[in-house]
């Protein structure tokens, strides 16, 4: 069987949002011949140029189009791709015979303006996530996800996140074994899960302008002693119950929740790394036993730390 799969471009779209995900169908095309068929369409025009000022040639887009998969890219462009009534009309046309449709990173403004992820699970790039949850209500916004997948709507992270997508459609399509040989051509982790977060932790509890961004690296350097309210108190010059206050209207998170996020990245990073026992990571960044690091992982990642490891190895 092989599916046809379309990519929707516009002037000013991220390149690697199209040409990730199209290099990861093409090697996935070399195990199993005739799988996927690629088109790559755009509103008008023979070429498109990304925001890069490079350019990819594209099909003009027409009625009789039909796609198994419709893929949209993302990138600056989409601010004017939204007000392109051609292309909104296609694309709404085109997404009701799909049998699948996706988009990468804020692609997913398309979709979200003709109301196809009205009630669904989504996702777009962090640094869109606030504008675009304010723009569409109605879209059930996952911020952090590297992908989602609700029913036959896809939608990925920022640019590579476009890449962890495709492997996962691969994975549905062809099986794990050719996604897996397919992220090793790409030279990528196979795969990362839908449920990781798409950046550090440190990166999104720190504002640029914010008070706790020295106390968040002054722990990381501590992970594996006990910070308590009282402790993170201490340094910050602050009460143990205004700290806990302050703390939590900043960051959005608890100083408990900060340090775990700090701790399950940390003992991550050892996870995959090698082959060092899980109960001497657990001690090391400073929860105490494996079990308690088992339960933070499967709230952080949805995997256990020994799935992670396998999954590194793949």
């Amino acid at each position: 069987m092989t599916r046809a799969l379309g990519f929707v471009l516009f002037p000013g779209f991220q390149i690697l949002d199209a040409t990730g995900p199209i290099a990861a169908f093409e090697i996935a095309s070399r195990y199993v011949p005739g799988a996927y068929a690629i088109r790559v369409v755009a509103s008008r025009g023979r070429s498109v140029a990304s925001s890069s000022g490079i350019a990819l040639s594209v099909e003009p887009i027409a009625r009789e189009m039909r796609f198994h998969t419709l893929i949209v890219a993302g990138g600056d462009g989409v601010r004017e791709a939204v007000r392109d009534e051609r292309l909104l009309a296609f694309v709404k046309a085109t997404a009701k015979r799909a049998q699948r449709v996706a988009s990468v990173c804020s692609g997913a403004y398309v979709l979200a303006t003709l109301g196809l992820l009205d009630g669904r699970r989504a996702t777009t790039h962090w640094n869109r996530s606030a504008e675009f949850a304010r723009r569409f209500p109605k879209v059930r916004l996952e911020p952090d996800r590297i992908f989602t997948r609700d029913g036959r709507f896809w939608t990925s992270a920022g640019i590579s996140a476009g890449i962890d997508l495709a492997l996962a459609i691969v994975a549905d399509d062809l099986g794990e074994t050719v996604a897996r040989r397919t992220a090793q051509q790409l030279v990528v982790y196979y795969r990362r899960p839908g449920g990781q977060s798409q950046f550090s932790a440190l990166l999104e509890l720190e504002r640029p302008d914010g008070r706790f961004g020295h106390l968040l690296g002054w722990a990381r350097e501590r992970l594996h002693e006990r910070l308590g309210v009282e402790k993170l108190a201490a340094e910050a010059a602050l009460s143990p119950r205004h700290f806990a206050r302050l703390f939590a209207a900043e960051t959005g998170v608890t100083p408990a929740r900060a340090i775990e996020r700090l701790r399950v990245e940390w003992a991550r990073e050892r996870v995959e790394a090698g082959a060092e026992p899980i109960d001497r990571i657990a001690t090391a960044s400073g929860f105490g036993d494996a079990e308690r690091m088992r339960r933070a992982f499967l709230r952080a990642f949805g995997l256990p730390p020994l799935a992670l490891r396998r999954t590194a190895r793949a």
